[in-house]
């Protein structure tokens, strides 16, 4: 029988040398408090904070609400319809005033009348551009890939695309795109 209640000691011994210590600071300071005492000493664990990347969840919105982004967005495509509009006013009343041949008895207003008018479609041309980036921006709009850069895919700032609404890079691309042309150059 001792033999038995020996056994049975030793494992009551190992059970409160392996037993747990309290959970948390608080639950030893409760067991103080109700006058248990620890029998280790508690310390906090460190925590080390890990690194999380952030993912966009999309909040559910009520029906009719805008977000403040897609507001600016409406807000640029507003713009971008003034300003298309403006550009096709302004190109039919040029076209319409645009000098024909003529010739003039001194060639040096002659030269002058050719250089005016070769300025004036040069500008026209760059305004036709100007015209088809603006209608792609308002089917981005429409279609929901505006302010989106094509080259990484991220987000595109709301300042620049006030700035130049007709963008398609963000401003780390761009200035990427446009070191990569000065090297080309040299």
């Amino acid at each position: 029988m001792t033999k038995k209640k020996t056994a049975k000691t030793s494992a009551r011994a190992k059970k409160s040398q392996t037993k747990k210590p309290a959970r948390s600071v608080k639950t030893a300071k409760k067991q103080l408090k109700a006058g248990k005492s620890a029998k280790k000493k508690i310390t906090p664990k460190k925590v080390t904070p890990k690194k999380v990347t952030p993912q966009v969840i999309p909040k559910k919105k009520k029906p009719g609400k805008l977000t403040f982004r897609e507001k600016k967005l409406q807000e640029i495509r507003k713009n971008l319809i003034g300003q298309k509009e403006s550009l096709l006013a302004e190109a039919e009343e040029a076209l319409n005033a645009l000098p024909g041949q003529t010739v003039f008895p001194d060639m040096g207003d002659q030269a002058t009348a050719e250089t005016d008018r070769n300025f004036m479609l040069r500008l026209r041309s760059r305004e036709q551009k100007l015209l088809k980036k603006i209608e792609d921006a308002v089917e981005r709009i429409d279609g929901g890939t505006f302010g989106i850069c094509d080259d990484c895919g991220e987000q595109i700032d709301l300042r620049r695309l006030e700035a130049r609404p007709v963008t398609t890079l963000c401003i780390e691309c761009k200035i990427q795109q446009e070191e990569e042309e000065k090297l080309r150059e040299t």
